[in-house]
């Protein structure tokens, strides 16, 4: 193998979904881990850190336990995934160590985020296990999670683990080429996208509202990762982990299936969690002058720009921010529950006096507690 040289780039994610990782969606493919944990091997001499975010476990769960379909019922997907985490970290594990790497087991749920400790706690938990030299292997803990508290995809906590770690690359690798301007199953003018701001609102029109050719999460999903990675200043690839030498080829500069380029200046570190939340507990619709407003970056958002409102939520809650058109173009800490909301939304700071309505502030969710997704 040629020599290298060392990359400027010092912190990558790499996320690898279930198609790569599995046989057929049944047991683990210990061939591609090889390959894959050779480059990082390689990578990791130029002084690049790892982590790895892994899908896997409930699919070599029910390899395990001899299942030949994936389950629907969520006791026994939880069961899966304690069975599948033993198989998956032991994969990783024996795989690193012919390259004499430890490696350490991160898991996660939506939880972990939503709380600020927690969030804080994580963040140096994965900072410290990469000052020891250690690579990090984070999945969603499958074990524990519900409907109301997981991640949904791995794509978006591979991107909430970037933000951790302020990383510099975040690549997911898939079983496509890359990412489409349209589903090329149903398209056959659709082309693949080299390279596009992450922030280009032409990209989720693109990805339509549901999944496409790029497996469960679609192209949604990784659109949406990649503007949530962005907040912290990290550019997303989006490659088919099948290309030979995918991760050395892109550590030398070569033009690899998709890049999202992070292109805003990175959020402080509160900001970034704002934007992490895996659950949010409201939505507010905002008219097309609120959304001018809130996109330009430099504006609160008052009550008179919010048209309507939904959910329970208190004072100091994460709530989504919805143009007209359902697109989520924030998130931020309201400064009211949702009865409030629901008194003086729409009306202006002069309305709000006549209704003898006495806010505690005038805006609804402050500029400093705001972040653009």
């Amino acid at each position: 193998m040629k020599q290298r040289k060392k990359s400027s780039r010092g912190r990558w994610v790499v996320k690898i979904g279930s198609s790569l990782l599995t046989e057929n969606g049944l047991g683990l493919a210990t061939h591609f881990i090889g390959d894959w944990v050779a480059q990082i091997a390689e990578l990791r001499k130029q002084g690049i850190d790892f982590v790895v975010v892994s899908s896997g476990s409930i699919a070599e769960g029910c390899s395990r336990l001899g299942w030949t379909s994936r389950p629907s019922e969520l006791h026994r997907l939880q069961a899966a995934a304690a069975v599948g985490q033993m198989g998956l970290v032991q994969a990783w594990e024996s795989q690193f160590k012919e390259f004499d790497a430890h490696t350490a087991q991160v898991l996660l749920v939506g939880e972990d985020v939503s709380d600020r400790n927690r969030y804080l706690n994580a963040r140096k938990t994965i900072n410290t296990l990469l000052a020891l030299n250690v690579i990090p292997v984070v999945n969603e803990n499958d074990t524990i999670a519900t409907d109301e508290i997981r991640f949904g995809d791995n794509d978006r906590l591979a991107a909430l683990v970037a933000n951790l770690i302020y990383a510099d690359r975040l690549v997911i690798m898939t079983d496509q080429p890359g990412m489409y301007s349209a589903d090329p199953s149903k398209n056959p003018d659709a082309q693949l996208i080299r390279q596009a701001k992450a922030s280009d609102p032409a990209l989720l029109a693109a990805a339509g509202p549901s999944g496409g050719a790029l497996g469960r999460g679609g192209m949604q999903t990784k659109v949406t990762s990649a503007r949530q990675a962005a907040t912290s200043g990290t550019d997303t690839y989006i490659v088919s982990g099948l290309e030979p030498q995918v991760l050395l080829r892109l550590a030398d500069g070569e033009a690899i299936g998709t890049h999202l380029q992070a292109d805003r200046k990175p959020a402080v570190a509160r900001k970034q969690w704002i934007a992490g939340h895996a659950r949010t507990r409201g939505r507010l619709w905002l008219d097309d002058g609120a959304v001018r407003a809130i996109t330009a970056g430099k504006s609160s958002l008052l009550p008179i720009g919010v048209t309507r409102c939904e959910g329970r939520f208190t004072a100091g809650d994460v709530v989504s921010c919805l143009a007209p058109d359902d697109q989520e173009i924030a998130r931020g800490l309201v400064g009211f529950n949702a009865a409030e909301v629901q008194e003086i939304m729409g009306l202006s700071s002069k309305e709000i006096a006549a209704r003898n309505v006495s806010p505690r502030d005038k805006e609804l969710i402050h500029l400093d507690n705001l972040i653009l997704l």
